[in-house]
């Protein structure tokens, strides 16, 4: 209560404040001029304000109220018996003069806000020697058909029901009243007027009177209509879809359904269609909404029979459910009449198909993933299941081979030889497969018998291992030392004798029992290697009975791979190679990341940890092309070799 009668004092210190200094002087939201008003003298005019609405502000929580003033004098309008009536938001005249004529402001007030209308009324005098008003409406009529014409009064009828006030309407066809029933016109409600027939005698003007008592006056207000009989006509409109039927969807897809009518005539239809749901209408047409229309669209037909497509789509871009159990009414309004059709949604029943489709697709992705996974980390896999479950892999103890792997590299004056490929050969390889991981190894610079025949040791040695490392530089099979016609040569005899055991070409010999060609130790070098490379290719490439795993010490560019035997390029084509380069140059990577002073300590501490650690990714590449020991293997992956 004490909150209301402080809304109230404040109201009415405004009214008061906005009299005593005219609405002029307030800071109030200016709509400007909204309407005009056409009257006559003598006739009843209403001026009606349109600033109650939700559009302007809460009417039903927020008090206010509306004065009338006189745009020419500024004051107030207030009651005047037989003149003039305030009521609200609407102002009467009930007996227009001349001097009516003019603007009138309706200033709406609330306590937080004020909010200002003009409306314009025009008298005019009426045309000597003519009935109906100076001012007229519009309307079509349709030769050859039944048509009507509509009283533009019905803001006057429907504000007088308001008030509970009786009203009438006479119908007048230019001076001459119109009787209901005569000359094929009819009554049809209070507000229109019905022709049988039009013909050309109905182009004529037609005047309704509305008839009523206010204030204690009788008056009346009246419309004049300029009727057009035209040749252009349409006929009821017919809707095709939706057509009273149920549909059943899926939650959360996206729905549309489309409204089409046909309307049969000639010309383009006075029709609209709109979508109905709940009673509302759907009047949303932006496409980011989740319910939305189109606009209208029309298309003319000529056959089968004359007339007019019109079409309107509703779009669900995600149904909800309480989206479902209603129906949707697409509707065509028309002077002819305004039939509808309807569709209900139901949810759809669950299809069968689709956890089949998603456990099948979830499947595949597992399945890509699973091999991308594999692609990427084959390597640390296959070794963990070895470590894990070595039972699974059978023992190679009893397959009658000595060794797990024949070294082979560039011995030293051969082409390709470097101090490091033989410190990585003698040192590396052994400390790393043998003493870490327990492989055992046939280096051919270490473990040659003395005295034995080149040919007769590599065959040997090669037959007994299970795998055979070939260490290669870019050099190593694209240097220029031998001539080519003594390659040539080197290379025919050599592949005799991989196939038979003439050894009457290599002598052994000198006093260190090391064999050699009689030629020089260039010849021995670059004999002995290439009968390694030779013997490997044959096992390889031919019979299938050994393994080769290529270990490049250094990165290979394309222009040298080019001048590398054919056979290399295949298998590292095929199989690929361990890249003993790339573990280096991430280490210098590294050590860039360094501080200079810390360079030194870094190398010390990491060369070991980095390059000798069987976990380091080189070593696993080259650990997973070893041949697996079985169950009675072991792995001693220990971290006591970093202390070396």
């Amino acid at each position: 209560m004490g909150r209301n009668a402080a809304l109230g004092s404040l109201l009415f210190f405004l009214g008061l404040f906005g009299i005593c200094t005219g609405f002029e002087q307030e800071n109030c939201t200016n709509y400007r001029l909204q309407f005009k008003v056409y009257s006559v003298p003598g006739d009843m005019a209403m001026l009606n304000s349109t600033l109650v609405s939700p559009n302007v502000f809460d009417f039903n929580t927020v008090p206010y109220n509306i004065t009338w003033y006189d745009s020419k004098t500024g004051q107030e309008m207030s009651n005047q018996t037989g003149r003039i009536l305030v009521q609200g938001e609407t102002l009467w005249f009930l007996n227009i003069t001349l001097d009516d004529s003019g603007e009138y402001v309706s200033v709406l007030r609330t306590p937080f806000q004020c909010h200002r209308q003009l409306t314009k009324l025009v008298v005019e005098l009426p045309v000597p020697g003519k009935c109906g008003r100076p001012k007229k409406a519009d309307q079509i009529l349709t030769k050859g058909v039944a048509d009507t014409l509509s009283c533009p009064l019905m803001d006057y009828i429907n504000k007088l029901n308001s008030y509970n006030i009786s009203s009438s309407i006479k119908w007048y066809r230019g001076c001459e009243p119109i009787e209901d029933g005569t000359g094929g016109y009819s009554h049809r409600d209070t507000t229109t007027l019905g022709i049988s027939k039009v013909e050309a005698r109905n182009n004529c003007s037609y005047t309704c009177t509305l008839t009523f008592t206010l204030g204690g006056l009788t008056g009346s207000v009246s419309e004049t209509i300029n009727a057009e009989v035209t040749e252009v006509y349409s006929l009821v409109p017919q809707v095709h879809e939706p057509a009273n039927e149920i549909i059943k969807a899926h939650i959360g897809y996206n729905f549309s359904k489309w409204c089409r009518v046909f309307v049969p005539g000639v010309g383009k239809p006075l029709v609209k269609i709109v979508w109905i749901a709940r009673d509302q209408l759907i009047l949303n047409s932006d496409p980011s909404s989740r319910v939305y229309t189109s606009k209208p669209r029309e298309s003319s037909q000529d056959f089968p029979s004359k007339g007019t497509w019109l079409e309107r789509l509703l779009t669900f871009s995600e149904l909800r459910e309480e989206d479902f159990h209603i129906n949707y009414t697409c509707r065509a309004y028309s002077s002819r009449g305004n039939p509808g059709g309807y569709f209900t949604l139901l949810p759809a029943d669950p299809d069968p198909m689709l956890p089949i489709g998603s456990g099948l697709a979830g499947v595949t992705i597992l399945f890509i993933v699973s091999v991308i996974v594999y692609y990427l980390f084959k390597v640390d896999i296959a070794l963990w299941f070895r470590r894990v479950f070595p039972v699974l892999y059978t023992n190679k103890d009893l397959d009658g081979k000595l060794y797990d792997a024949y070294v082979a590299y560039p011995p030293p004056c051969a082409v390709g030889f470097s101090k490091e490929v033989e410190m990585f050969a003698l040192q590396t390889l052994p400390q790393v497969l043998e003493k870490g991981c327990g492989y055992k190894l046939f280096i051919a610079g270490r473990d040659c018998i003395p005295g034995q025949a080149i040919l007769d040791s590599v065959e040997e040695n090669i037959q007994a291992s299970r795998r055979l490392l070939l260490l290669y530089t870019a050099s190593t099979f694209t240097g220029k030392r031998l001539t080519s016609s003594t390659s040539s040569n080197n290379n025919n005899h050599l592949s005799k004798n991989i196939n038979s055991s003439d050894n009457s070409e290599i002598k052994t010999g000198d006093s260190s029992g090391r064999t050699s060609f009689d030629d020089s130790d260039e010849v021995y070098t670059d004999t002995r290697q290439q009968l390694e490379c030779v013997a490997a290719m044959h096992r390889v490439l031919l019979e299938g009975s050994l393994k080769v795993v290529l270990v490049e010490l250094e990165e290979i560019t394309p222009a040298q791979l080019a001048l590398f035997p054919e056979s290399v390029r295949h298998l590292r084509k095929k199989q690929g190679a361990v890249r003993w380069w790339k573990n280096l140059r991430k280490r210098q990577r590294w050590r860039t990341c360094v501080r200079r002073e810390d360079e030194e300590k870094h190398e010390r501490d990491t060369q070991l940890s980095q390059s000798l650690s069987p976990s380091s990714r080189f070593w696993k590449e080259i650990r997973y092309y070893m041949p697996v020991r079985g169950k009675r293997a072991v792995y001693p992956e220990k971290t006591a070799l970093l202390n070396l």
